[in-house]
């Protein structure tokens, strides 16, 4: 029962929806944890740098990991990954990723992935967000942030992950943009278009966390994409062993 969850952009509430999942899974009785297996942007507290979206999710979840398998990748300045990894001299590969979160399954029953900026956002020359969605093979959950231009960011987002073979489990909306105009004629068009279950409309919270974006989302649609994704990976497998 994991997910990988990306957004049609940057800063339009991925880690608020990735840590109010894992509110809800940690609130049903499972073992939550989450991971940000890249993360750019630190801060210094208390002597030791910081990312506020893996502080966020460690908080969310009720399973104890290292924070080296929590995010393999912590970057110092906010800006794209293969933009901070190339300044640090980082460069970002697959396996360390991959690695770390084969531990977390093992740790826990539920892991929530959540990706950086949108889906394919590159990690360098040679590797993107994609491409980790792809290796996890998880399905993935799409945070659409609500705001002019939203729905060619849904739709484009929407069309690059089945491309790439993966599942479209659910959406969930973001409003990042309390004064859009038309916003449930733009959720209706979305609802139409996207093709997978919206799992929930999360308001512009003033206060926002985990617990009161959580209040606004129901994950039960999801099992059924969560089964189907579990018997194509096994027929998948079953093929290559064949």
């Amino acid at each position: 029962m994991n997910w990988f969850v990306t957004g049609t952009d940057t800063g339009i509430g991925k880690t608020l929806v990735s840590s109010a999942m894992l509110s809800l899974l940690a609130g049903s009785g499972l073992r939550a944890v989450g991971m940000k297996p890249v993360a750019a942007g630190l801060e210094e507290r208390d002597g030791e740098w910081r990312n506020e979206d893996v502080e966020q999710l460690r908080a969310a979840g009720n399973v104890d990991a290292p924070l080296a398998l929590r995010s393999p990748y912590l970057l110092r300045a906010p800006m794209s990954p293969h933009l901070a990894a190339r300044e640090e001299g980082v460069h970002i590969t697959l396996r360390p990723m991959l690695s770390a979160f084969a531990e977390l399954s093992a740790r826990a029953d539920a892991v929530v992935v959540e990706g950086v900026g949108g889906f394919c956002v590159p990690f360098g020359d040679d590797l993107d967000s994609a491409d980790l969605a792809v290796a996890l093979g998880l399905p993935v959950i799409l945070v659409v942030g609500l705001r002019l231009g939203c729905l060619n960011h849904a739709l484009l987002s929407a069309e690059a992950v089945r491309a790439r073979g993966l599942v479209l489990a659910g959406w969930v909306a973001s409003v990042v943009d309390p004064s859009m105009l038309a916003p449930q004629a733009n959720l209706q068009a979305l609802r139409a278009r996207l093709g997978a279950p919206l799992l929930g409309v999360v308001p512009h919270l003033q206060q926002p966390g985990a617990a009161q974006a959580a209040r606004h989302i129901d994950l039960r649609a999801l099992r059924a994409t969560a089964a189907h994704a579990a018997r194509r990976a096994a027929a998948e497998e079953s093929a290559a062993l064949a």
